[in-house]
């Protein structure tokens, strides 16, 4: 079973993600900060990450920079509210597969996703 881990500081649009994903037979956890999200991932192995860029704490961008330091190469998918240009050129030298722009159309979300996942 693929595992996901969902990265927001929102709580509604992590729960809507989890269930979503549930449903379709895929392994779902959640964090609620970038702190959160490294801890995880030091624990675990996950099949991709869903990473906001906003959040309070260390924002997805220094999430992704630390996560690439420390030598992690998991596929992530950002997730942002506004195109900036000067982040969208920082995650794609830390290596992101995707881009999902909120608020979150679910079609979009799913086939981003299970692109990736059908990959591993």
């Amino acid at each position: 079973m693929p595992k996901l881990l969902i990265v927001d500081d929102e709580l509604d649009v992590r729960e809507f993600a989890k269930n979503f994903f549930k449903r379709r037979k895929i392994e779902v956890t959640t964090a609620e900060s970038g702190e959160l999200a490294l801890d995880a991932l030091s624990k675990d192995n996950f099949d991709l990450v869903i990473l906001d860029v906003r959040m309070g704490g260390i924002d997805g961008i220094e999430t992704l920079r630390r996560l690439r330091q420390s030598g992690n190469k998991i596929d992530v998918i950002m997730v942002t509210g506004a195109d900036d240009d000067e982040t969208t050129s920082a995650a794609k030298n830390l290596g992101v597969v995707g881009y999902i722009h909120k608020p979150l159309i679910l079609d979009e979300l799913e086939k981003v996703v299970m692109q990736r996942l059908q990959k591993k």
